[in-house]
């Protein structure tokens, strides 16, 4: 049976988060945790610029975002300086183990898919993302 592409998305969004969540679940973090400390290992940012950039992965949801986030700053790994959130050293030391984690996991996902492949269907995905968000009102 020929499904739409919003099918495939979800779908795949569901196996992603239940794949990864297990995989994190070795360091004690979610998926979303992990995006988190994924975005600050580039560089410290104001909460408002960190609430934008993963507002995808939060779904709308605000009381998950400040449980995820209290988690983080509760173990430690996350702090503030000069009013930007920013990694700890254990922050840095939990993504690096996380990231060798994350990139073993989308290696096995992605098995298969040509690199040339996969950049095609991350530029059609963005093109179609950025039409529905255009049309929306």
């Amino acid at each position: 049976m020929n499904r739409p592409i919003g099918y495939w998305i979800k779908r795949l969004d569901a196996a992603l988060e239940a794949h990864l969540d297990r995989t994190l679940a070795r360091l004690k973090l979610s998926r979303r945790q992990w995006q988190t400390l994924n975005v600050l290992a580039e560089a410290p940012l104001s909460p408002e610029v960190l609430d934008g950039v993963l507002s995808p992965f939060w779904g709308g949801d605000s009381r998950r975002r400040e449980a995820e986030l209290a988690a983080l700053v509760g173990r430690g790994m996350i702090i503030m300086v000069d009013d930007r959130i920013s990694l700890s050293e254990l922050g840095h030391a939990k993504h690096t183990e996380a990231h060798r984690l994350v990139e073993d996991s989308r290696r096995d996902i992605s098995m298969g898919i040509g690199l040339d492949e996969y950049a095609m269907a991350i530029s059609v995905l963005e093109r179609m993302t950025l039409n529905a968000e255009r049309l929306a009102p």
